[in-house]
């Protein structure tokens, strides 16, 4: 399967999880093994550099974690308030429905490590713009950012670069 067979598997719902939202459901390409694997091969094909793949609760785990595999490197989590164990750096952040806050581990990895940040969608910006302040408050020297779609129309684009200037950023697809 190519990559644009793998991506043309995500649906949109409308009005979830609320009304005027359209959300993009990734769970009908990730259901796909042949798909899964091309998204994750593709992915894993955009940074050489890192050592570290960085996702993002919930469905950048998922990905994440696949990508980590494939590159034979480690993977980190960045979860919501109050679900890890050690001490954490923290950020509040808005969404594009609400606020939120998220969470890393202080000892994650060596300060200076290599790290691409991986999740499912850049809409606004909030998200990851928390997760990079998470990265550089652990030490972490980012390579790329690695997102499955972008949601043009929310320009969390300009905000991410804005935040990491010189780091790649990458869509797969984008809506």
């Amino acid at each position: 399967m190519d990559i644009a067979g793998a991506l043309s598997l995500i649906r949109a719902i409308p009005d979830y999880p609320k009304p005027g939202i359209i959300f993009q459901d990734i769970t009908p390409m990730l259901s796909n093994g042949q798909a899964l694997d091309t998204v994750i091969g593709h992915l894993a094909s955009l940074d050489k550099e890192s050592e570290i793949a960085i996702g993002i609760e919930a469905r950048g785990f998922i990905l994440a974690s696949a990508v980590a595999v494939k590159r034979e490197i480690g993977f980190v989590p960045i979860r919501k308030k109050g679900k890890l164990p050690a001490d954490t750096f923290a950020r509040t952040y808005g969404l594009e429905y609400g606020i939120d806050e998220i969470e890393i581990h202080r000892d994650a990895f060596a300060p200076g490590t290599k790290v691409t940040l991986i999740d499912d969608v850049l809409a606004t910006g909030g998200t990851l713009e928390a997760a990079l302040s998470l990265i550089a408050d652990a030490g972490g020297a980012i390579s790329s950012i690695l997102v499955l779609m972008e949601i043009a129309g929310l320009d969390g684009r300009s905000r991410i670069e804005r935040a990491a200037p010189n780091v790649p950023l990458h869509a797969l697809v984008t809506v």
